[in-house]
């Protein structure tokens, strides 16, 4: 049995949000979208300050912690290449640490990342922002560009209270969206699955305590993509809205958006769905149903 996340924090109980930091200089970005190709590798970006300003804020991507945020995503990303979540710079993950978020960039080969190429903004200082596209960074790589996912990631932190997000390309996602799709409109809105031992492995919602169980259904929605990574946000959230227990989104013909209360949690339902996912595209193959009404097997007294 996979070890389970726990349940996972909304919103309101999310950690507290720290005071402004009058020592850290603030860069300004606008991202703008350049190519109809998958936007978390593509987007630019237009500093109001020079990137080489003489104090960049390094210091929030330097530690001797490997569990440091500026530490773990490239390590985690390492890995995810490996699975083929982050394939061709694409993909990418972002983790909350109280009011600071760290985050992949854009363009940069995954499974090569330092912890210099992370990017570094408060959430505190994104209140009031009327363009999302318009986003205040504590700290910008020098020559680097800030990833489109950055919205969507975002989204998880504050509607979600999430610690960690993780989005991936994986291609048994894209598949199940596929399948989906084939099965015709009304059919192709949600991925669901029961009755498979891996379920256990995500919560029953944020705010709800204990699992999933091995008969519960799970049920991923699904979104339509767009040529540009930002302007799947407001869809991402429509998901969030309508399905308030979900820890996932599915992209058609994209990947998945996975989010946790923290790194732990969010990896392993990001593991999880993998599988699932894999195990439903083989499952199709063979003409077996993804939902199915089995007896419960009661355990045997003493």
């Amino acid at each position: 049995m996979p070890s389970g996340p726990g349940s996972t924090t909304g919103a309101p109980n999310a950690p507290s949000i720290g005071p402004a930091r009058p020592d850290i200089d603030i860069i300004i970005i606008t991202t703008t979208t350049m190519a109809p190709t998958c936007s978390c590798t593509t987007a630019t970006a237009t500093a109001t300050n020079n990137d080489n300003n003489t104090n960049n804020n390094d210091h929030l991507v330097q530690s001797d912690d490997p569990n440091h945020p500026a530490n773990l995503i490239p390590s985690l990303c390492a890995k995810f290449w490996t699975l083929g979540w982050v394939t061709g710079t694409g993909g990418g993950a972002s983790i909350r640490n109280d009011d600071l978020v760290y985050i992949a960039p854009s363009g940069v080969q995954k499974e090569l990342m330092k912890p210099s190429d992370m990017y570094v903004l408060s959430l505190e200082a994104q209140n009031g922002l009327a363009d999302r596209r318009q986003r205040v960074y504590l700290r910008s790589p020098p020559g680097g560009r800030p990833s489109q996912c950055t919205p969507l990631f975002l989204a998880a932190f504050t509607r979600r209270g999430a610690g960690c997000c993780i989005h991936t390309h994986s291609q048994w996602a894209v598949l199940v969206t596929l399948l989906l799709e084939a099965e015709g409109p009304g059919k192709d809105r949600e991925f669901r699955i029961n009755n498979i031992e891996q379920i256990k492995g995500f919560g029953r919602g944020p705010g709800k305590t204990g699992n999933l169980g091995y008969h519960d259904t799970l049920v991923i929605p699904v979104i339509e993509n767009t040529a540009h990574e930002e302007d799947l946000t407001e869809y991402l959230e429509e998901a969030m809205e309508k399905y308030p227990d979900t820890y996932a989104v599915l992209v058609r013909r994209h990947g998945v958006y996975v989010w946790g209360e923290n790194v732990h949690k969010a990896k392993t339902q990001c593991e999880s769905l993998d599988y699932l996912f894999q195990l439903a595209v083989e499952m199709k193959r063979l003409n077996l149903p993804w939902v199915t009404e089995i007896e419960e097997v009661k355990p045997r007294g003493p």
